[in-house]
């Protein structure tokens, strides 16, 4: 049986494609940045991306009914990297417009996603009041914490907070969480040119930068991350890329940086989506300036971890349907 899938917050379409991979087609998607948008349909040009602030959104039965809701809602308010304002944060209020999708058209399931610490955040406050709003929906919910390296094959220091709710109880008996898997990709295998052989954009560090002669003397080692970090240098000694943020638009010196055997540079836009599991041929079109495309991919999710997620709500899903059907 087909499961359809709809999106909110889609921003450039990470969820969507993980379930798109698991076999569950989406049906429609929402997303209010523009540039996002651009990316969105520039990868995903059959989907019916509704570009619409969610909160004018009216009543969500005029898009086609689908069995699973995802929403990847935003996570600044609740990250320990900003000033953690939860709810009295505007972000923070879209979890109602979740809801209200949620009344509206009560989906069999739903995936929500966000950064760690929203399970901490206001001393555990905030996460009991989601729990307590979905559960009085009459909602089953699982909430994993799940690191990319660890569940995902991802050589990416990400670690983010899943919360599932099911509608049906056969569902959620059936629901079960994978295993970890081993960590098998490199740093090394996530970097390299676009597909075309190059490198578009100007990334490489030189004598212009006030703190070069610092980083030369600091970056040395190939197919390691560094995180250069106001005046000194970061050296992951975990053999990961260091958490890929938003905040990498607002100052590119943030970007993460590798010593490639010739030059230091920060890695690519295209080395990122590398980092969070997008295919190859997933690109940005050229109408998104360079700093929208780092925090498109910072916003965005580790696809490979959403197909695991969406392969065993479908599952648990399917036996309920398969045990009907006896």
């Amino acid at each position: 049986m087909i499961y359809k899938t709809a999106s909110l917050f889609a921003g450039i379409g990470g969820i969507c494609l993980g379930f798109k991979q698991a076999n569950s087609p989406v049906s429609w998607a929402n997303e209010f940045d523009d540039y996002a948008c651009k990316t969105y349909l520039y990868n995903n040009s059959t989907t019916n991306l509704i570009q619409k602030d969610i909160k004018l959104i009216q009543d969500f039965n005029e898009f086609e009914n689908i069995s699973i809701l995802t929403a990847g809602f935003p996570c600044q308010p609740f990250s320990i990297a900003g000033p953690q304002g939860g709810f009295s944060d505007p972000r923070g209020t879209l979890f109602y417009d979740i809801l209200r999708c949620i009344d509206q058209i009560s989906p069999r399931a739903f995936l929500l996603e966000n950064v760690r610490n929203l399970i901490n955040h206001d001393n555990g406050n905030t996460i009991s009041v989601i729990k307590n709003e979905l559960e009085t929906r009459e909602y089953g919910l699982y909430i994993f914490v799940l690191s990319a390296h660890e569940y995902a094959n991802i050589p990416q220091s990400r670690v983010r907070t899943f919360i599932i709710g099911f509608k049906n109880d056969s569902d959620f008996n059936n629901f079960n969480l994978f295993d970890k898997i081993p960590l098998t990709k490199t740093v090394s295998s996530c970097l390299g040119p676009d597909a075309d052989g190059s490198f578009k954009g100007s990334y490489i560090y030189t004598k212009e930068f006030k703190y070069y002669d610092l980083i030369k003397n600091a970056i040395v080692k190939k197919n390691t991350v560094y995180q250069w970090r106001r005046s000194y240098v970061r050296e992951n000694k975990s053999n990961l890329c260091p958490t890929l943020t938003a905040n990498m638009c607002k100052d590119l010196h943030s970007v993460p940086i590798i010593f490639d055997g010739q030059n230091i540079r920060r890695i690519t836009p295209k080395e990122c989506l590398r980092f969070q599991g997008f295919p190859e041929e997933f690109n940005f079109p050229d109408t998104v300036p360079l700093k929208q495309q780092y925090k498109q991919v910072g916003n965005s999710v580790v696809v490979p971890l959403i197909k695991r997620l969406a392969e065993s709500i479908i599952l648990a899903m399917s036996l309920t349907d398969s045990n009907q059907t006896l």
